[in-house]
């Protein structure tokens, strides 16, 4: 076990390039020739697959009265993991592109016969399950079906058709929050890099219907394992460190993710330590990056791959591992010796805070002969209370139950099996709620002023139209924006809001301050990065969707036309606050600094699906 408050070995060799970096003024520009010099040292191991005979799998190393045995077998390569709640299983097989569902019906701890193949779409890997039906999600769709009597789904209705091109990870999870909200993980298309697709490396937020749809969390590389406290509500995961760092850095991170918050990927990693490789755009330091990111709350051994993760609930293993979480790590091949290969346990303290992470079931690798027999991914509770691991080497789905030791039995079976708890939605929907159902930007108190402003564009007449081009059904470019000067200006801010959308009103389309007095036009087509060279000084933030920069008009399609509330404020100073900051903190440090302020409206709506 790795606390984070402990540096991995090899750590304080970077932590000499994170000191040197601090001493670059945060205005700095690209990072490439900034004397970078870090060795590093790794390996390329990949221990050979053996075959999961009873020998070795008597021989996985298990706390005391719990046992491991196959609940299903010859599989191929399972991969994500859902019970429904009358106990039924089901497996998804990336390689095969399909779901196996199986049943025990007998309670035997095996599953009965041969395993069924229920549904067929290539890239198939998230899965879940929630008031009768199965949401499937691919690469880059997502789809819902309604589960049958027998537990086979019915036809898959594609719910969205667009999720980012994958790229290194292309394993999409996904599972209902207490908020009924679906939140669906977007891995990063490479190892360390600045994404062009805002949506890489996140945790989306997604409607059950699919309509609605907004980054909940960024700079995550590949949390693939994330679960909500049964007590709290809180949302924890944990995310993939970066490779080629040296053997033992970075740890894997376990992260309280929250709502608009960025956690260090691609520059920023653990604790605080930057990243040699990169280089953030738009002349952002990585002291500034780090300033953005939150640290990891603890960190496990580099290069072990997290995998599914899950709270635990149930009553079938001893009363100390309730509300502890389980994670299976696959095992990586970026480290020697080998890390992963083991499901481990986060131990949580009663009021909801991790403590620490340890192995629960280890062994499914072997140093001696550098073999493994599985490589576990899927995680779940079953219905009786017992976890399933799902092998993607060797095809197995691994049954831990708790039987029992001298002085302390197993419990009985229950006559009704318990159903997994429901965490507290309260935390999240205070989240969420923020910055939600408030007045438009030129209405709230904070931007009071008596002077007025002239604003126009170039594309979208006042109360007309916006062209197709400016939305994100077409080539999405931000629009020419133009004001009059104001005498006595410092700077300029622009809010675009819609305040007809749903279920987040107003919805953020495009957050600008620090605009120079000297400038009084904005072009079209504005990079969309935190921080811009031209206008040089410019930074954007947050926007309802979670991205940085101009996020064009979406409405639903056959929605009657959204109104898009272009506004400028005129400033008597230039507002100190950090690059991706968003609509409500640059209202807050505004406040009593508005000179004048004035608005354009452009209307827009999509009649009809665009053509794929």
């Amino acid at each position: 076990m790795v606390k984070s408050s402990r540096p991995a070995p090899g750590a304080c060799r970077l932590a000499a390039i994170a000191a040197a970096a601090c001493l670059l003024p945060l205005a700095a520009g690209a990072q490439q020739g900034d004397g970078t010099n870090v060795p590093v040292t790794g390996h390329v191991y990949k221990p050979d697959k053996a075959p999961a005979t009873p020998q070795r799998i008597a021989s996985l190393k298990v706390p005391p009265g719990f046992s491991v045995t196959p609940f299903a077998q010859g599989l191929g390569n399972p991969r994500i993991l859902a019970v429904a709640p009358d106990g039924t299983v089901y497996a998804s097989r990336r390689e095969e592109g399909d779901v196996v569902m199986m049943k025990d019906t007998d309670g035997d701890g095996r599953a009965d016969g041969t395993p069924q193949v229920v549904l067929n779409r290539a890239g198939a890997l998230g899965l879940a399950i929630r008031d009768g039906k199965l949401w499937l999600v691919t690469v880059k769709e997502l789809f819902v079906a309604d589960l049958q009597p027998d537990g086979r789904p019915g036809p898959l209705k594609m719910l969205l058709g667009d999720l980012p091109d994958s790229g290194q990870h292309p394993n999409r999870t996904m599972a209902f929050g207490p908020d009924g909200m679906l939140y669906l993980s977007v891995g990063s298309t490479c190892n360390a890099c600045n994404e062009s697709n805002p949506e890489n490396a996140t945790l989306l937020r997604v409607s059950p219907d699919g309509k609605s749809r907004t980054i909940f969390a960024s700079g995550l590389r590949n949390t693939i394992g994330f679960d909500w406290h049964p007590a709290t509500g809180e949302l924890w995961g944990m995310d993939h460190g970066i490779d080629y760092l040296g053997d033992d850095v970075q740890q894997e991170e376990l992260n309280r993710i929250e709502r608009g918050q960025q956690y260090g990927w691609p520059h920023v990693w653990g604790e605080g330590g930057l990243n040699p490789q990169s280089t953030p755009v738009g002349g952002i330091s990585k002291p500034q990056w780090k300033a953005m990111s939150r640290p990891m709350t603890l960190g496990y051994t580099a290069h072990a791959a997290p995998m599914q993760m899950l709270f635990y609930t149930g009553s079938a293993f001893p009363a100390e591992y309730r509300n502890d979480a389980f994670v299976a790590l696959r095992g990586s091949w970026n480290r020697k010796p080998a890390s992963g290969y083991e499901i481990v346990r986060i131990r949580f303290a009663q009021g909801g805070q991790p403590q620490r992470i340890e192995p629960f079931v280890s062994g499914f690798v072997n140093e001696d002969d550098a073999t493994h027999f599985a490589r576990p991914v899927g995680l779940a509770m079953a219905r009786d209370g017992a976890l399933l691991m799902a092998d993607d080497a060797n095809g197995v789905i691994y049954r831990i139950a708790y039987t029992g030791i001298a002085g302390r039995p197993a419990p009985a079976a229950a006559a009704t099996p318990a159903q997994p708890v429901q965490a507290p939605a309260q935390a999240m929907q205070a989240q969420v709620a923020q910055g939600n159902n408030v007045p438009l930007a030129l209405a709230r108190p904070q931007a009071q002023a008596s002077g007025r402003i002239e604003v126009r564009s170039g594309s979208i007449p006042a109360g007309g139209d916006i062209p197709l081009r400016h939305s994100e059904y077409a080539d999405g470019v931000s629009p020419s924006l133009a004001w009059t000067a104001v005498p006595g200006a410092r700077s300029y801010a622009v809010i675009v809001e819609d305040p007809d959308a749903s279920p987040i009103k107003p919805f953020v389309h495009w957050v600008a301050w620090n605009i120079p007095a000297s400038v009084t036009h904005l072009p079209e087509g504005l990079q969309e990065q935190p921080r811009l060279k031209d206008p040089e000084g410019l930074l954007q933030g947050k926007t309802t969707r979670g991205s940085t920069g101009w996020y064009g008009p979406r409405p639903p399609v056959g929605d009657p036309p959204h109104a898009y509330h272009f506004q400028v404020l005129a400033l008597d100073t230039v507002l100190d606050l950090p690059p991706g900051s968003d609509r409500d903190a640059v209202l807050a440090a505004a406040q009593g600094h508005v000179l004048a302020r004035g608005e354009l409206v452009g209307r827009y709506a999509q009649q009809q699906q665009p053509l794929k």
